[in-house]
């Protein structure tokens, strides 16, 4: 059941905060990939200036704040890339920010975040809740709360890239395929093409958006929940908000492997000469591993390209070894 207590995100605001987006930034480019003799498009937002999609949203969100609620600063939860978007806005519209942000975040992330001038505040992954800490801190210092995919502008503002596909592709696409941790970025796509299959996929044993569909209500991953190396997609669960847009609206949600993961980061670089970090890639790791429908108005969103140097590295010298291993000549 929607509530009626809080604001919900809309097309409308979609729209709006889709020239809120345009007024700063420059589109993201909308390239051409083959996969399996079909040729689609993957929407490349990891090229934003932080390095990921969640510009979008935390742009919305901030500049939407009253002169009361700016003067309070925010406070945000994050794995680094939502961090990375709310600070580089809040430093861009003169406010205060707090990320809270886990021990465990790639150091490229924090590193990042703490250098747009935010304040990092870390949380021990698993053992803490990342969103009682974030009460904790407004409860004792103020602030506004900008959830990284339960905040209606923030799932507007990720909506934002929606419009911005149709414009390049001259049509609304007929699916968009979408990285998930909680549901913010698809949601968003939900209400910025209604007219287009909205597909969330998620890494192996995290996929919370994807039962939660199936189920109709919020299920919560399991302390025996596997390790991933998607860092940018573990929410414990998504959000009501956010499962109320998305039921009947997204397709059957879709889990990846960190090997399918990998050979997406793989083919990215060696295809589309992007870097793209691990939950960035996973929506082209269900394409390329044959997990979703492609056809000419397909878009892969590819979300982040915030990759740690050294597991990157790692991933790519993997098929260096293996291309080496098959072509090296017998002696």
């Amino acid at each position: 059941m929607i509530r009626t207590d809080v604001r919900m995100p809309t097309t409308a605001g979609v729209r709006a905060a889709a020239e809120a987006v345009a007024a700063i930034l420059p589109p993201t480019p909308l390239l051409p990939v083959t996969i399996g003799g079909v040729t689609a498009w993957v929407k490349a937002d990891s090229l934003q200036p932080i390095g990921s999609f969640k510009i979008r949203g935390a742009w919305w969100r901030l500049s939407s704040l009253t002169e009361e609620e700016r003067a309070g600063g925010v406070v945000a939860v994050s794995s680094g890339n939502h961090a990375q978007g709310v600070a580089w806005s809040a430093r861009r519209l003169g406010i205060g920010a707090t990320i809270v942000m886990p021990h465990d975040a790639p150091a490229v992330k924090l590193a990042n975040t703490r250098a747009l001038g935010a304040e990092v505040v870390l949380y021990q992954r698993p053992g803490e809740d990342r969103d009682a800490v974030a009460a904790q801190l407004i409860a004792t210092r103020g602030g506004t709360l900008v959830h990284a995919f339960g905040d209606p502008w923030v799932i507007e503002g990720q909506g934002s890239a929606a419009i911005e596909i149709a414009a390049q592709l001259g049509r609304a696409p007929s699916r968009i395929i979408a990285c998930c941790g909680g549901g913010g970025l698809a949601a968003g796509l939900a209400l910025g093409a209604p007219d287009s299959a909205i597909h969330p996929v998620e890494p192996v044993g995290w996929d919370m958006v994807g039962r939660s569909l199936a189920a109709g209500e919020i299920v919560a991953a399991g302390p025996d929940a596997p390790r991933t190396i998607c860092d940018a997609l573990q929410p414990t669960a998504t959000k009501p908000i956010n499962l109320a847009v998305l039921q009947g609206r997204a397709e059957p949600g879709v889990a990846v492997t960190d090997a399918e993961v990998r050979a997406a980061q793989r083919f990215a670089f060696a295809n589309l000469r992007l870097v793209l970090e691990p939950g960035g890639a996973a929506a082209l790791a269900a394409a390329l591993a044959g997990k979703v429908p492609l056809d000419a108005d397909t878009v892969i969103m590819l979300t982040g390209g915030n990759a740690d140097p050294a597991a990157y590295a790692a991933t790519i010298a993997a098929a260096d070894k293996t291309v080496e291993s098959v072509t090296r000549p017998t002696r």
